[in-house]
């Protein structure tokens, strides 16, 4: 297939040859015409349109339809916005250190950052912000308070929070620091020899903050690791690359980009030794682990160095830079695809063949490529990176999401946390069957509705019956299925106790140890998390894998 590669793309130079004057200058003429036309159509609608015309909204909305045409990933970066995609790809911004949420039109503090200055000063989850520097935030959203929080570092703000359970307010006053998010959000020990990291994101010192936390994990005695990669979605090359370093042999073939401008195309190795290349090692994903985080989990594939366990990735394939443009904004585009060692890519939309409808498809499986691991297994293009073990992921009851949905966890936990002094830790904590049959009182006078994919069905079964004049043929069957489902729902508290508890158990768990105790707290539920160790405590079994048996 590489061979064919090289020979179209030689043919492609020649014909270029042949015919690139003709073709560059009607391309080139095509260009300035068409921008000729647009500056003359936004300057007439401008003048003559019958009602005032926002000129930046409306051009804004014409390059976003523009791009958007493209693939999701080129977008327009303008000057107020530089300073969020800084932050998205440094992992760096001045500010108190919190993540906030809205709950019931309250904004409230979500999470803490463990030794930021909100967790320093007191914050908790679940402090409802009243007012910042004096401006109430009342009608505000979320992003216009994430703002107003963020500044300089070691400027102050003041800000005025109401705790659960209390009638008033308190003023706190912070100091502003450079708040680093982390992109190991938890390295820990599961059992006595294995470990567990959580890789989140792929900023700035991404692969130094991975290389630690093997070494910790190693000195607390890690005899095996898994590398959680689930929902992660990616970020920069360069990361990936390095923290694949982290477990291959230096000098190995790691990514490789290809796109239309051919100097930009680029082989990526792993330049250093690596830090262990031996220990055991599993790696989570997710259907929304994507990019660089495929990146890594392709490359242990390929080289046969870890065992993936979970579902299949994202599939995208796709390399993005960023170009200046005038008044301090940048254009993000996608301008390569990447290989990895195999030689496959794994991009599984097709944005460059649209249907007439201008939606876009995956790539058919009739269409994919095989490829050969360093063992030589099987592993195909086109589609994401299938996991060596697939686990079926948890679907929670409809009752377990509606209490979620509207917030019932949240709360409670706050209350619990109000009530009860400590808690053990993460990993121990459970809740007994009377502290869930207070939950349960709880939630006796709160908002737990909730709808069905049965009762849908029902309404549309009855809707379209009484279209066709046949509803009272088949009234009484229906009234009485619905009085089942009815009786049934009644009864889904108890019905899924243990999936609820699950959930509340680690919402209460990150009250005393944020966001490591709620991560601690699913360790014993966890299917990907349980079949991993399942698959790392057998030695035959792992090795099995890794050699395609």
């Amino acid at each position: 297939m590489y061979k064919k590669y090289i020979t179209g793309l030689l043919i492609g130079t020649l014909g270029l040859g042949l015919f690139s004057f003709k073709s560059e200058s009607d391309r080139y003429f095509e260009i300035a015409k068409n921008l000729d036309v647009f500056a003359t159509l936004f300057k007439e609608v401008n003048t003559y349109y019958v009602d005032d015309v926002p000129p930046a909204q409306m051009m804004r909305i014409g390059i976003d339809a523009m791009l958007k045409s493209l693939d999701p990933y080129t977008n327009y970066i303008p000057e107020d916005d530089i300073e969020d995609f800084r932050t998205m790809t440094t992992g760096q911004y001045g500010g108190i250190g919190a993540i906030i949420g809205s709950r019931d039109g309250k904004v409230v503090v979500q999470m803490p950052y463990e030794n930021s200055p909100a967790h320093k000063s007191g914050l908790v989850i679940g402090d409802e912000i009243l007012k910042i520097n004096g401006v109430s935030v009342t009608g505000k959203s979320t992003g216009d308070v994430s703002k107003m929080l963020k500044g300089q570092a070691n400027t102050t703000v003041k800000l005025e929070v109401r705790s659960y359970g209390q009638t008033k307010g308190r003023t706190v006053e912070l100091t502003r620091s450079n708040i680093m998010v982390e992109n190991v959000s938890y390295a820990g020990m599961i059992d006595e020899e294995t470990g567990y990291f959580q890789l989140s994101g792929f900023t700035v010192d991404a692969s130094k903050e991975v290389r630690m936390a093997v070494q910790k994990l190693k000195e607390q005695g890690a005899k095996k690791i898994i590398f959680d990669l689930r929902d992660n979605p990616g970020g920069l090359l360069h990361e990936a690359v390095n923290i694949s370093n982290v477990f291959v042999d230096k000098g190995k073939d790691i990514v490789s980009t290809k796109g239309k401008v051919t100097d930009w195309n680029k082989t990526y190795k792993s330049l250093d030794e690596p830090l262990d290349k031996d220990v055991p090692l599993v790696i989570l994903t997710s259907s929304r682990s994507a990019s660089a985080s495929e990146i890594v989990a392709g490359v242990m594939q390929d080289y046969d160095r870890a065992v993936l366990v979970g579902e299949r990735t994202f599939g995208k394939g796709l390399v993005q830079a960023t170009r200046p443009l005038s008044y301090n904004s940048q254009l993000k585009v996608t301008t390569a695809k990447y290989y990895i060692p195999s030689g496959r890519c794994i991009q599984a939309i097709d944005y460059a063949h649209r249907n007439e409808d201008g939606s876009v498809g995956k790539i058919a499986d009739s269409l994919r490529v095989a490829f050969k691991t360093a063992n030589g297994r099987v592993v195909y293009d086109g589609g994401g990176v299938r996991p060596d073990v697939e686990v079926e992921q948890q679907a929670f009851s409809d009752i377990t999401k509606a209490i979620a949905s509207k917030g019932h966890y949240f709360q409670y936990a706050n209350k619990y946390k109000a009530e009860h002094g400590a808690i053990v830790a993460a990993k121990e904590f459970k809740l007994t069957d009377k502290e869930y049959q207070d939950f349960v009182a709880y939630l006796a006078d709160k908002d737990v509705s909730y709808r069905t994919g049965i009762e849908s069905e029902l309404e549309d079964v009855a809707k379209k019956a009484k279209e066709g004049k046949h509803y009272d043929d088949i009234k009484a069957e229906l009234e009485a299925i619905q009085k089942k489902v009815s009786h049934n729902k009644a009864n889904d508290l108890m019905r899924f106790k243990s999936e609820i508890m699950e959930v509340l158990e680690a919402e209460i768990a990150s009250r005393y140890y944020l966001q490591k105790g709620y991560i601690e707290s699913t360790f014993d539920d966890d299917p990907n998390i349980l079949m991993a160790k399942q698959v790392l405590d057998d030695q035959q079994k792992y090795n099995s894998y890794l050699k395609g048996n």
